[in-house]
């Protein structure tokens, strides 16, 4: 499947960015796969955002490079001295089981 405006893969879930009165949310729903991770990456760039919260609750499935962004955001906020809310999913639990 590609995008008809890039000639990209299309993502089949979701990553975005959400600005709250909390703070900033990193929110992935669906099945999250490299083509949704590459899409994030060409709207915010590849450093890791400043997050509070990373809310996973709906993810379905997520594949390698999905974990590698969790876990930057997770990374930067732990060296940041801000430790990172993360609301999981059961695919993301087990996903990350071992990783963090």
């Amino acid at each position: 499947m590609t995008s008809p405006s890039d000639g990209l893969p299309a993502a089949r879930g979701v990553v975005r960015l959400l600005n709250t009165s909390g703070g900033g949310v990193l929110c992935l729903a669906g099945a999250v796969d490299g083509a949704a991770v590459a899409s994030f990456h060409r709207r915010y760039g590849r450093e890791p955002a400043r997050v509070a919260v990373i809310d996973a609750r709906s993810v379905t499935s997520l594949s390698p490079p999905v974990v590698e962004l969790l876990v930057e955001h997770l990374a930067a906020g732990y060296r940041a001295g801000r430790p990172v809310l993360l609301r999981r999913s059961g695919p993301v639990e087990r996903a990350l089981a071992g990783v963090i």
